[in-house]
């Protein structure tokens, strides 16, 4: 066998043998897809803020339909100033993805400005640079979508509205849908 091809062959082995690069590690523990929620707790500790969501699968002809429920849960950590947020999204109780954010803070709530109040920002960010809102208004939606005959997925559409007061004559009314800002507005007092 030739020297590029073994070489080639080690390699692939390499990365084949080695975890991803961006896996999460708390203290000497690496996280992986399908960790249950009760394992991250223990190697992570608790998250700063958790999001939840919910899915209906229905399927069924004939009068006879198949209903499962499905939760999907986002864990926010912060583990510094020097490292980067860290979002998990759980299904059912178990790990499915994991997502770094922007840089995380020495203190929650520590690192608020009109800049960080911006679309596409998560709600996990939001409350790491600013704390949790000074009000939060939930607006239920039900969504329902065929996928195909006899199959429908049924989801909250978790809209919300927080709003953020720093003082002066403005507050900062923020819109927010599946746990991202998709829009900012200034509200006189």
């Amino acid at each position: 066998m030739n020297t590029h091809r073994l070489l080639a062959i080690v390699a692939l082995l390499l990365v084949v043998a080695a975890p991803a690069a961006h896996a999460l590690r708390c203290g000497n523990r690496l996280l992986s897809s399908g960790d249950f929620e009760f394992q991250v707790r223990e190697r992570c500790g608790n998250p700063y803020w958790i999001e939840q969501h919910y899915q209906t699968l229905i399927a069924g002809d004939d009068g006879v339909e198949i209903v499962q429920p499905v939760e999907y849960s986002a864990w926010f950590f912060n583990f510094g100033a020097n490292r980067l947020l860290v979002r998990l999204l759980f299904r059912d109780g178990r790990l499915v993805r994991e997502e770094t954010l922007d840089r995380g803070v020495a203190e929650l709530g520590s690192a608020c400005s009109a800049a960080r109040l911006r679309e596409g920002v998560s709600s996990g960010e939001l409350v790491a640079y600013c704390g949790e809102p000074s009000s939060r208004y939930v607006q239920p939606t039900l969504v329902s979508r065929r996928i195909s005959a006899g199959l429908y997925r049924q989801s909250d559409s978790y809209r919300e509205d927080w709003t953020y007061d720093f003082g002066g004559d403005t507050v900062y009314l923020l819109h927010l849908a599946r746990g991202r800002v998709e829009g900012v507005e200034l509200v006189s007092r």
